[in-house]
């Protein structure tokens, strides 16, 4: 009779691992986060991430889809505030932005379907984001300083 083999298994205590820092250059930010893991043969990709008290990434596409399980806080998006207990999906393509409310840090897992990456409306290398004015774009969402 064959023996089941056993795999082994990947387990990151985040309790216990310090936050790293993810930089995004375009709006000068870092953002903590734990990664949790990155499919070597697909790009997918699963972290705990928190966006601090007001802070917005702002219009941005990705070619990847992309979503939020929600810990702790509150996830502010282009489609509403989602709450600890909310799976927010992002199909890939679309535009969108998403953060923390004012008020309090947000806390996620944050996982993708593929290999990440983030193009910004207005960076020059966006072709899913929609045309929009930058005007437009300031009075929809809250803009991060950018360098």
């Amino acid at each position: 009779m064959p023996t089941a083999k056993t795999v082994p298994l990947t387990v990151v205590d985040t309790n216990k691992t310090p936050w790293q820092p993810f930089p995004v250059p375009y709006i000068g930010a870092n953002l903590d986060h734990n990664p949790l893991h990155e499919d070597a043969e697909t790009g997918m990709t699963i972290l705990k991430l928190t966006y601090r008290a007001g802070f917005t990434n702002p219009w941005h596409s990705h070619f990847c889809g992309h979503g939020f399980y929600v810990l702790d806080g509150i996830l502010d998006t282009h489609g509403g505030q989602y709450g600890p207990g909310s799976w927010v999906w992002f199909p890939e393509g679309g535009t969108m932005y998403h953060g923390a409310t004012k008020e309090k840090d947000v806390t996620v897992l944050f996982i993708t379907n593929k290999k990440f990456s983030i193009h910004f409306v207005g960076d020059g290398s966006d072709p899913c984001a929609l045309e929009m004015d930058p005007a437009d774009l300031k009075r929809m969402v809250p803009q991060p300083l950018q360098k």
